[in-house]
């Protein structure tokens, strides 16, 4: 298939680069100078580009961003009848938003955020949360194969974006557990790495446990061990913790816990711009032991 693909940012470019190892003929596009320069293959001239594929890709950090390219471009440019697949995290109401002014163009069009990050976009291994019509996800369905492993229909417009924050929600919550453990084993002077293993092996064991573990030198493809490189930036942790927010307000359910780690996220986010791995939590945990002290 020819596809556009909109945003070749940390999940766009490996998941456009996977798109083009399965032989399609990927067009990217990205308002950012630098993501069109590191991109390795075509890039759209102009929106006029649009004419000519059958597929648009979304995959941008905020809704606002979604929302934007569909009303100023995918809606005017894309080529009649054709395919439009978000793979953004927004929230639900925007997602069935957009979804409507899509049918009403003539266009299929479905939701399908992901969880795997960068290394599961590089390798064709992502899960797919998907939301839409049961024809466009059937229409979407072999590319989204192409890029993933799992690919689960949960119902109409938003339902992969309602699916998407509830994974998140408990992502967050682990991941607060597993730094708040790792940060009171240093404190108590256990030896990380074999404690590490001893949560690998036992109930403790999670994948935020396997793929950011927050201490450096444990793991050596963590993003710890990296200078907390991103992986999922702190910022992004932030806002998809409050996209399930929005969610279980929009719901009538309560989340405490969920709610803590969306203050907390958005609190460090705050205060350090973000833009390391979501593991650097670790880094004000332990600055909070240092100014408290554990006595």
């Amino acid at each position: 298939m020819k596809i556009a693909f909109v945003g070749l940012g940390t999940m766009g470019r490996p998941m456009a680069r996977t798109l083009r190892a399965a032989d399609h003929d990927v067009l990217g596009m990205d308002i950012s100078s630098e993501m069109r320069q590191r991109f390795e293959g075509a890039i759209a001239p102009d929106a006029s580009a649009l004419h000519d594929v059958q597929v648009i890709m979304t995959m941008l950090p905020e809704a606002e961003h979604v929302s934007d390219v569909y009303r100023q471009t995918v809606l005017h440019g894309a080529s009649a009848g054709a395919l439009l697949i978000d793979c953004s995290t927004i929230d639900v109401e925007v997602a069935r938003t957009l979804n409507n002014l899509a049918l009403e163009k003539g266009f299929a069009q479905i939701d399908a955020p992901v969880s795997g990050g960068p290394e599961a976009a590089g390798s064709g291994g992502l899960s797919f949360m998907v939301g839409g019509d049961a024809d466009h996800v059937a229409r979407a369905r072999p590319l989204l194969e192409n890029l993933g492993k799992k690919i689960t229909h949960f119902g109409a417009a938003g339902s992969g974006q309602a699916a998407k924050a509830c994974h998140n929600m408990i992502c967050g919550i682990t991941a607060m557990a597993v730094f708040e453990g790792f940060a009171l084993a240093d404190a108590l002077k256990l030896d990380a790495t074999q404690f590490y293993e001893l949560c690998a092996g036992a109930a403790a064991q999670s994948w935020t446990l396997e793929n950011r573990c927050p201490i450096p030198g444990v793991v050596p493809a963590a993003p710890s061990s990296n200078g907390y490189a991103p992986g999922f930036a702190a910022r992004l942790m932030a806002k998809d913790l409050r996209l399930a927010q929005a969610a279980a307000e929009m719901s009538g359910q309560v989340t405490p816990f969920g709610a803590e780690a969306a203050r907390a996220f958005t609190r460090f986010s705050e205060a350090t711009g973000g833009d390391l791995d979501f593991s650097s939590y670790f880094t004000a945990l332990k600055q909070q032991t240092k100014t408290t002290g554990t006595d």
